[in-house]
């Protein structure tokens, strides 16, 4: 079967499956309930799952003679995501222009039209919302007065808060869409491993750096003009502004891998969604990081990973771990890209073999599966408990303090002691280190941890602080004790 046949075919049985299903069609619209997504046509909870469809940022600027890629003409949008949908997709998120959508700096290239590229995107938005799909607009490729967005700069600039006034108004009546502000916010380095710029969590949040102009594909970065920053704080304001109160997905620092400072820094707002972008070159990277801070941030935040991918074009065992541990936390994940590379494919991140939704092994064939496989609502992650932390013995003989401290079983995480040390009066020799603090990290063995430790001469151990972080399953717990002396163990129990 041809593939104009194949999408013809796709979209008959999509349209059919929809009007069968009558009001179940209507796509989700999304609000946020806390650390929680939630349809508010259902009041049941909301996942995204699904993936970036490029085209919208790159198309328009390097004349390739239309507004998207492949997929998004007229004749072509409704098979595009028919296809998607068949994928039990929910959610795609559409990188935009931002030159192409304000008509500067000479774009849209090739004879189009601002005009044209803004209906171009909404009719693609509308068609993913008939057939039951959330669209996430994203700032994707931008650049300052003078400067063409032909590519991805370090942070938004002195025209983002134009871009995002002019399209949540244009999208404020659409309950069905969520707009990602800046797609990844990152420091800059040379190839030469020389620090250009470095992203602080607070220009991230208010803005007012001086970042390079360069795009991030440059050779080399900060030699021409700089721009200033627009933050986080003020495009979250412009788009509320307009009176769209849609959730709003803020990305965090170092290509949006880096949430640690998320929610110290984020905006006022109730309709917050944190980004995180997860490939295996990046930091965080592995489940170990996903515990230590991805999971902590879930529980009080929505967090969604608007973009994960694997282009090695072997197993894809990253992407089946993230899947799988995300499902765990109700953690939703876009992948990169839905598009059709017959020169690349699979070594730059595509999924699909040709846009009627036949998946590209490995990466395509691996989401499509695991989407298949997905119930219809996840289980909520299970609550947090208590790890059982205590202090079980700290005991000191004058010279050495020995530590027995107990926790749950099911604590994977090492501990961490903190012993506060005090001039000893008993003893005759004064101190000869101005230490007062010992620090130690202690590893549970079936739920106990022992230490004995030297105390310098001339000091004692006045306080004993335990804390263990928490994990995904046990809360963190911090408690303390005052280290008995063995002399004074020893007059109580001859008392006794």
């Amino acid at each position: 079967m041809s593939s104009f046949f194949r999408r013809l075919f796709l979209a008959a049985t999509a349209a059919t499956l929809l009007t069968a299903a009558g009001a179940s069609a209507a796509a989700p619209e999304p609000v946020v309930e806390g650390n929680r997504i939630v349809d508010s046509l259902t009041s049941k909870k909301f996942v995204p799952h699904g993936v970036n469809f490029p085209g919208f940022e790159y198309a328009c600027q390097r004349g390739f003679g239309d507004y998207g890629e492949d997929g998004t003409r007229p004749g072509e949008i409704g098979s595009t995501v028919a296809a998607m949908a068949a994928w039990k997709i929910n959610t795609v998120r559409l990188p935009l222009n931002q030159d192409c959508w304000l008509g500067e700096d000479g774009m849209p290239a090739g004879g189009l039209t601002m005009s044209g590229y803004r209906q171009s995107v909404e009719s693609f938005v509308e068609a993913l919302n008939s057939v039951g799909i959330v669209a996430i607009v994203d700032l994707h490729w931008s650049g300052p007065d003078g400067v063409v967005a032909d590519g991805l700069r370090p942070m938004p600039d002195d025209r983002s808060p134009t871009f995002w006034n002019s399209v949540a108004n244009r999208f404020k009546d659409n309950p069905s869409i969520i707009f990602d502000l800046f797609n990844e916010p990152h420091s800059r380095w040379n190839p030469d491993d020389n620090k250009v710029f470095g992203l602080s969590w607070e220009c991230w949040a208010s803005g007012g750096c001086l970042a390079p102009s360069e795009a991030d594909t440059a050779p080399q970065s900060g030699l021409a003009p700089r721009y200033q920053a627009a933050g986080m704080k003020n495009l979250t304001a412009v788009v509320r502004n307009t009176g769209a109160t849609q959730p709003i997905l803020l990305s965090g620092i170092d290509y949006a891998n880096d949430l640690r400072g998320w929610l110290a820094y984020a905006p006022n707002d109730d309709q917050l969604i944190a980004g995180f972008h997860n490939y295996l070159v990046q930091r965080c990277r592995t489940v170990r990081c996903w515990d230590d801070e991805i999971a902590p941030l879930a529980r009080q935040v929505p967090v969604l990973a608007a973009e994960f991918g694997q282009n090695d074009c072997g197993t894809p065992g990253h992407m089946n771990r993230f899947m799988d541990w995300a499902d765990s936390q109700s953690i939703g994940y876009l992948a990169w890209a839905w598009w059709d590379l017959d020169d690349l494919g699979c070594s730059n991140f595509a999924l699909v073999s040709d846009l009627d939704g036949t998946p590209l092994p490995p990466a395509g064939t691996a989401l499509q599966s695991h989407l298949a496989g997905l119930p219809d609502e996840l289980p909520d992650p299970p609550k947090l408990v208590s790890p059982g932390l205590a202090i079980k013995t700290a005991v000191f003989n004058g010279k050495n303090l020995r530590l027995e401290v107990v926790a749950s079983p099911k604590a994977t995480r090492a501990i961490k002691v903190s012993i506060r040390l005090i001039r000893n009066p008993r003893s005759n020799r004064p101190p000869r280190t101005r230490k007062r603090l010992i620090q130690r990290q202690l590893r549970l063995i079936s739920g106990v941890a022992m230490l004995r430790t030297v105390i310098p001469a001339g000091l004692k151990p006045s306080l004993v602080t335990v804390s263990y972080p928490g994990d995904i399953l046990l809360k963190p717990k911090t408690v303390n004790r005052k280290p008995s002396s063995v002399s004074r163990l020893t007059r109580y129990r001859s008392r006794g």
